[in-house]
């Protein structure tokens, strides 16, 4: 088998690119905010912060915020049938309202 060259970033030039509206400063209200035990977040990767961020295959998944570790969050998501723990910056995460 041929090894695979490249890092965790090989191929997602377009998944990970910001929209318009999202390009320029960062939002420091989004970069401090804080979530609760059990509260439903969606994963969604800020390209421009490379702290904290998780696999890109988790892009797009919701998960639920199980406690802290340093300053990020420990996320459980379910990957298939398997339950993973993320921990990902504030930053890489959205609030869902369920």
């Amino acid at each position: 088998m041929v090894t695979r060259i490249g890092t965790k970033r090989r191929k997602t030039r377009h998944k990970l690119k910001r929209a318009r509206s999202e390009k320029g400063k960062l939002s420091l209200s989004r970069y401090f905010q804080t979530f609760e035990a059990g509260e439903q977040v969606g994963l969604k990767i800020n390209s421009n912060v490379a702290k904290g961020q998780f696999f890109p295959r988790f892009h797009g998944h919701c998960g639920t915020v199980k406690g802290m570790k340093g300053r990020c969050y420990e996320v459980q998501i379910k990957d298939g049938g398997k339950e993973k723990r993320l921990y990902i910056h504030p930053i890489h995460l959205i609030k869902l309202h369920a």
